[in-house]
């Protein structure tokens, strides 16, 4: 299965050494050499770069680790396919726009038959690639779609009961990891993903809070990710939750309940 990686943070820093280790995860010491991409927010709008190919050898990554962007909010990805070709199209992160703003999303795990499930039929929003991933993109975007009709941004819990109905019902299909972020609020996902034993349970993302006092005001940062990257404090998150970030803060945490027969 994939791995996923985000940042949210107070103010604009760089990602490089978390993302330096997933880089190795893709292609050095993990198997996830099918593609690779990351989405870096720059107010409402996003730099998404995206490759069809290892991430540890990668070097257009090596270009983009050695100019070190910063960002507030970044979500990155690297494949291991399971549905759709080793294209352009079928990496992650995806991207679409939305009330005037990048709206960027990437997801692990597996989800059959979800271009036959009702619930996530699209009209507006319509895949480019071949994957389950991109259509979860595209019938999220289709639920939000309402929200943003006015000028100015939606409410977050507005949104978060939204990803949160999408979240529930992406779990009936199968393992429904994700990350998604409108540049406003990062939001989370966690649920089961494939183990190094080879079992699909939880967790299937994990949490890590950092607070720096190098300033006056100090830096806080939240990094979320499928395995923890680093000899830190991750926290497993429950199965069925949602989080969401804010300029490096939870700000909402939350387990999405089933939905009742």
């Amino acid at each position: 299965m994939c791995e996923l990686l985000a940042m949210s943070a107070r103010f604009p820093t760089t990602l490089h050494r978390s993302m330096a280790e997933l880089a190795r995860h893709g292609g050095e010491t993990g198997p996830h050499r099918d593609g690779w991409g990351v989405g870096f927010f720059h107010e409402r709008d996003a730099f998404v770069l995206r490759e069809p190919s290892a991430a540890s050898w990668s070097q257009w990554l090596a270009f983009l680790q050695d100019h070190d962007p910063q960002s507030g909010t970044v979500i990155a990805h690297i494949r291991r396919a399971t549905q759709g070709a080793l294209l352009l199209r079928n990496s992650q992160p995806f991207a679409r726009e939305l009330g005037g703003r990048m709206h960027v999303f990437a997801h692990n795990g597996m989800l059959p038959a979800i271009e036959e499930d009702a619930r996530f039929a699209t009209r507006r929003f319509r895949r480019v690639g071949d994957t389950d991933s991109e259509q979860a993109f595209c019938a999220l975007l289709e639920r939000l779609a309402p929200l943003w009709e006015a000028d100015e941004v939606p409410s977050l819990e507005a949104r978060r009961a939204v990803i949160a109905r999408v979240a529930r019902d992406l779990r009936d299909l199968g393992p429904a990891n994700f990350l998604y972020s409108d540049g406003d609020a990062l939001f989370a996902h966690g649920h089961r993903r494939r183990n190094d034993a080879g079992e699909i349970e939880p967790p299937g993302l994990h949490l890590l809070c950092r607070h720096c006092t190098a300033t006056a005001d100090g830096v806080d940062v939240a990094l979320v990710a499928s395995v923890p990257l680093s000899d830190e404090p991750w926290r497993a998150l429950g199965e069925g939750e949602l989080v969401v970030l804010r300029e490096g803060r939870v700000v909402a945490a939350a387990r999405v309940e089933a939905q009742a027969d």
